[in-house]
């Protein structure tokens, strides 16, 4: 699906997971870039944080060789994280940003706050969140995609197909939820997916009232999920009611923080 993709990290702990998580996404001739920006322009911090990275680019190594998949990592410093992952970015010509979303407002780490709203809202590639227990390489039972509208986004359908893929062919499901036409709570028959993955239709009806406020979306799709006893649950951008972008940062911490299965949220 991606031919050059790009993985900012700022542990060792994350970069086998990413990477692995990732190379399900790639064409076959794919190829992973790796990047590590250190936090900091003064001397003392960026020489000490420069021979640690290390801990990041043998791993990074490691997993590709594991893996069979080309793996390029590169560390970099810079006290605009965010600006430093978007010009690598532009200057590698990625199809998309796969990155993690976790910590808190108190935390250091630079992919919270200004560097996640900035690469959701400015990078030109695809950007793909993943949350802790989607990174933990365990099987899925099922790909549930969660759509406002009567269909589920087309990225988000590819993304899943691709995964269902890597994972002996989950089943999908797509969580329609209000805005749609359809018997409601009616379970349909089986289809196929473009790719000939099985595809299951789900319809449920949300109140004009809940639906018109936005900080509640992740509390539905989290509700809809929990009827089909969780899964993997895949969130594509759509436009909701025409009030803008689903997948903003605050959306995304919301989903992540709340939800007790593998997340990820696909903006593109």
């Amino acid at each position: 699906m991606y031919r050059h993709l790009l993985i900012p990290v700022t542990e060792p702990s994350e970069v086998e997971p990413l990477i692995r998580f990732g190379a399900a996404l790639l064409d076959a001739d794919g190829e992973i870039r790796v990047l590590h920006v250190i936090p900091s322009t003064t001397l003392p911090e960026v020489t000490r944080q420069w021979r640690e990275s290390v801990n990041l680019v043998v791993p990074a190594h490691e997993a590709g060789a594991a893996l069979d998949v080309r793996v390029d990592p590169e560390v970099r410093a810079a006290a605009d994280v965010a600006g430093e992952i978007l010009e690598s970015a532009e200057s590698h010509s990625v199809d998309a940003i796969l990155m993690t979303l976790r910590g808190s407002r108190r935390s250091h780490n630079p992919f919270v706050g200004h560097t996640a709203s900035a690469i959701l809202h400015h990078a030109r590639p695809d950007v793909v969140i993943v949350n802790r227990l989607a990174l933990a390489g365990e099987k899925f039972p099922r790909i549930l995609l969660p759509t406002f509208s009567a269909s589920a986004p087309p990225k988000a359908m590819r993304i899943a197909e691709e995964i269902a893929v890597a994972h002996q062919g989950l089943p999908i499901v797509t969580l329609a939820m209000g805005g749609h036409e359809g018997p409601e709570d009616e379970e349909e028959r089986p289809t196929r997916s473009p790719r000939g993955l099985p595809l299951f239709h789900r319809h449920s009806t949300i109140s004009k009232a809940l639906l018109g406020r936005r900080r509640r979306y992740p509390d539905i799709i989290l509700q809809q999920a929990a009827r089909e006893r969780f899964g993997l649950l895949l969130v594509g951008e759509e436009p909701v009611h025409t009030e803008g972008p689903l997948l903003t940062r605050r959306f995304i911490e919301e989903m992540f923080r709340n939800a007790p299965c593998p997340v990820v949220a696909v903006r593109g």
